[in-house]
């Protein structure tokens, strides 16, 4: 079970975006893509047979796993994730909470 999921909002700790907030777009294994955080210019060729324009795009791009922390609404400050086991219907469940107040995160 990752500890950060798509949807979730997360704050930058580190690098140049530090303090910015946005919510996850795609998890790629040790690295993140979050909304409005860390984007470039690229430039794209036009593609008529997609109707694709030509031209400088701007592009969301991947940053370390590390860099970026779970953004607690409660505390309005970033958090740490933690993994607690809950027992339900006859099955043994794993969910994600807030290390600081044992929150269940997304309930």
């Amino acid at each position: 079970m990752n500890k950060l999921i798509k949807g979730d909002q997360v704050i930058v700790i580190a690098g140049k975006d530090k303090g910015k907030q946005g919510q996850v777009v795609r998890v790629l294994g040790d690295k993140i893509v979050v909304e409005g955080v860390n984007v470039a210019k690229r430039h794209q060729k036009p593609n008529p047979m997609r109707g694709v324009e030509g031209g400088i795009v701007l592009k969301n791009m991947p940053l370390a796993i590390s860099n970026v922390a779970i953004f607690n609404p409660e505390t309005k400050k970033a958090d740490r994730v933690g993994i607690k086991l809950v027992e339900g219907e006859g099955k043994v469940k794993r969910v994600r909470v807030f290390k600081s107040s044992g929150a269940v995160i997304g309930a």
